[in-house]
């Protein structure tokens, strides 16, 4: 079981990246990416590798050593769990940076290599989209006022 989990991890997560990359104007990609619930399967998953093993999870990471971690991870379970946790990771911060760089106007083309790196190295990815939406500054609100006048 669970190396069928390890497997539905990432399979689960793929059709959110699909979406933010490769069809980044499509009128249900904002509809869908807007919603944080996306990460949720990739939690239920987590959830299903982490809580059955609470007991061993629970003290290596309430007071880690790096024996206690690379004995939790050592295993097949916990490094199912550790992917899982990476994926939703990746996949929050992915969402965060897409929805981040539409509001700044952050053309695709530029954002899609970033959602690429975030993908395979989720910091790394992180790190390049927060030195690359300095250049975009996010647009200044409208004042109610002013906008109840234009509508």
């Amino acid at each position: 079981m669970t190396g069928s989990l390890f497997t539905l991890t990432f399979a689960v997560a793929a059709p959110f990246w699909v979406l933010m990359i490769l069809l980044p104007r499509w009128s249900w990609t904002a509809r869908v990416i807007g919603s944080p619930l996306i990460v949720l399967p990739v939690l239920m998953i987590y959830a299903a590798l982490v809580l059955p093993a609470l007991g061993t999870v629970l003290p290596a990471v309430a007071s880690p050593t790096l024996d206690s971690v690379r004995d939790l991870l050592g295993t097949d379970r916990g490094a199912a769990a550790a992917w899982a946790h990476m994926i939703a990771f990746d996949l929050f911060v992915g969402r965060w940076a897409w929805l981040d760089s539409r509001e700044r106007g952050i053309p695709a083309l530029v954002i899609s290599p970033v959602l690429v790196l975030t993908i395979l190295l989720g910091p790394l990815g992180l790190a390049a989209y927060l030195s690359l939406r300095s250049r975009w500054p996010r647009p200044a609100a409208v004042p109610a006022a002013a906008a109840q006048r234009l509508g």
